[in-house]
């Protein structure tokens, strides 16, 4: 890019020295200089593409817009309109790095993935546990994990009991409860206890090794997106040239007296004002307007491709923690039984968790607290404290004998009760052996997530779902709550992948965005048509991976990158309309011999101006 703006500059003063020497070196002895100066001004800020119309015409594609720029300026040279044939190559170099500017620095390599997977494992030898790499871990080796590092291969607990962190591969955010027997997936923590894991697969085939591998395949499976300009120009570009030919031979062989120069002059001045300048500045400039309006309104687009398959968007697939939802858990309702009342049924749930660190037992000493009814947090001591793996936990308190978790311990304990189905997650409270009611426990969606559904189908988008790691039920409710068309729960990336590939195999309604923030996102983000992260809080590899990043974690800032796609696009068509009918215009007076090549050169420079201004609009 710093070499462009050189050239670009050096090119500037070449021309603007042309200019002002013109008069005197065409009246003196060496005329053939100003050749020279406007000559080398052509050459550094249009080399790259003459170059570009060489490789095409060798490679037998020779009919795109640096063709014609190519023609266009030698012809401005044949004709003396030299300044003309600097000025559409400078302004197309000036076009190239706003281009530049816009789409920014290459996005960094997926292989920010790879921090899901330790650099080393600690395996079990016949001297005790020795550290090696994971890729030298065999099949069937025993792997000693502590709190807080990650499992480095897939495998079994053998030894151990540990709530695993599993939102790296599932985006869950409530961890889930493991012991001897359980499966073990690469990429999770253990939170609060050490396991003893059997290595089932080697490390590059383990969860997270899959991941990097479907974020490679898909990125591949995604098709470039072609220029607008570039597709018009495969017919724009022979048309004018054929076009040009024939007003240059064709008359002086069939119109008596007809002079061939005459007419091969009318060929270059429309050959000038045909060149594709403001369309090849305006273009790109009005992508880049949209690219930074959006980035106003805390929207990164990373390039121009994506902003334009946001303006045709049909199906939009959420994920659902994060993106959704809140990803913090609070207690939304609170059901008594008998004759207690919420404020009992709270304060003796939160005593009966006060040793545990689980996410739902903080979120019952947060309702508590926050509710302020009864005794203050901690003034019931739990005796006795009691946590049954895969149940909830059990504690004596005030003398009295308290049960609190799922409806299995219900069952397991003989607790007769009658709401055995209520959606979310749920806490039953049983006191010394009767039903006290039970807690429900959510993950609240954000507060604008039914405001960005609305506007998503306000704007025409036609098909909303919603794929995540949580459990079915839970996301069923999210989804029946805001309106969307389809919901897949208990979902790993293969299946989000998977899933989301069948949803755009059977899409007819234009294309596909998904929608997520963590790094088990990061394979559909780059498989769907335009991927969008969560940037605020979201994962470093679904943001690297994604093609547009939502700087506040807002829903409903989805709709407002699509109307600032269709603004854009809608900038660009009005852009590439206005030149091309004010070409088409002079273009018949230049085969008519009305126009000159002055009038040619004002049209082409004033259409060009006309269509940055109006490109500018984008920004907003």
């Amino acid at each position: 890019m710093l070499r462009d703006a050189l050239l670009a500059g050096l090119s500037l003063a070449l021309g603007a020295s042309g200019v002002l020497l013109e008069p005197r070196l065409h009246s003196s002895p060496f005329p053939w200089l100003e050749y020279v100066i406007f000559g080398a001004a052509w050459l550094a800020a249009g080399w790259n593409v003459v170059a570009a119309a060489g490789r095409n015409i060798l490679r037998g594609r020779p009919f795109d817009e640096s063709l014609l720029m190519t023609i266009a300026t030698l012809g401005a040279f044949a004709v003396h309109a030299l300044e003309e044939a600097v000025g559409v190559m400078l302004f197309f170099k000036l076009g190239e790095l706003a281009q530049s500017a816009a789409i920014g620095r290459s996005r960094r390599s997926i292989w920010a993935l790879l921090e899901l997977r330790p650099d080393s494992a600690r395996i079990r030898s016949p001297d005790g546990w020795r550290t090696v790499r994971p890729e030298e871990v065999p099949v069937g080796a025993e792997i000693l994990v502590k709190p807080g590092e990650r499992i480095p291969l897939d495998g079994t607990v053998v030894d151990g009991a540990a709530l695993v962190n599993t939102a790296a591969l599932t985006g869950e955010p409530v961890p889930r409860r493991v012991s001897p027997g359980s499966p073990a997936l690469a990429g999770t923590v253990p939170l609060d206890g050490v396991l003893t894991v059997r290595a089932e697969r080697p490390a590059d085939q383990s969860s997270a090794a899959r991941i990097i591998a479907m974020v490679e395949g898909a990125s591949r499976a995604k098709a470039p997106t072609e220029r607008l300009i570039t597709r018009l120009a495969r017919f724009y570009t022979p048309a004018v040239v054929a076009v040009a030919a024939l007003i240059a031979f064709v008359p002086p062989l069939i119109t008596p007296g007809a002079r061939l120069g005459d007419w091969v002059y009318r060929a270059l001045i429309m050959l000038v004002i045909s060149c594709p300048c403001a369309l090849m500045v305006s273009v790109p400039l009005g992508y880049f307007g949209g690219i930074g309006g959006a980035a106003r309104r805390g929207i990164l687009v990373k390039d121009a491709a994506s902003l334009d398959t946001l303006a045709g968007l049909g199906t939009v697939v959420f994920d659902k923690t994060g993106t959704l939802t809140k990803g913090v858990f609070r207690v939304t309702r609170c059901v008594a039984a008998d004759d207690f009342t919420c404020g009992e049924l709270l304060g003796l749930a939160a005593a009966a968790e006060a040793h545990s660190n689980h996410p739902i037992a903080q979120s019952i000493r947060e309702a508590q607290q926050a509710a302020a009814t009864g005794e203050p947090p901690g003034s019931s001591e739990s005796a006795d404290h009691r946590e049954i793996g895969g149940r909830g936990v059990a504690a004596v308190v005030a003398g009295r004998q308290v049960l609190a978790g799922n409806d299995l311990l219900m069952h397991d304990e003989g607790i007769a009760h009658d709401t055995c189905s209520v959606e979310g997650t749920v806490v039953h409270v049983a006191v010394d052996g009767r039903y006290a009611g039970y807690l429900v426990i959510a993950d609240e969606p954000k507060d604008d997530a039914a405001r960005g559904v609305a506007e998503l189908r306000s704007l025409g988008v036609r098909r909303i779902a919603i794929l995540t790691g949580d459990g079915a039920d839970v996301a069923a409710a999210l989804g029946r709550s805001l309106a969307v068309d389809e919901v897949h729960g208990d979902l790993l990336p293969e299946d989000k992948l998977a899933h989301l590939e069948r949803i755009m195999a059977g899409n007819g309604r234009g294309p596909t965005a998904f929608v997520g923030d963590g790094i088990n996102d990061a394979p559909v983000l780059a498989r769907a048509d335009v991927g969008i992260a969560m940037g605020r809080y979201g994962a470093d590899a679904a943001v690297e991976t994604a093609d547009v990043v939502l700087m506040m974690d807002h829903p409903s800032l989805v709709a407002e990158a699509v109307r600032r796609g269709r603004r854009t696009r809608s900038i660009v068509v009005q852009n590439i309309a206005l030149a091309l009918g004010v070409k088409a215009a002079f273009l018949l007076l230049a085969a008519l011999g009305v126009a000159t090549m002055w009038e040619a050169v004002i049209a082409d420079m004033g259409v060009a101006l006309a269509a940055i201004l109006n490109a500018t609009r984008a920004l907003r």
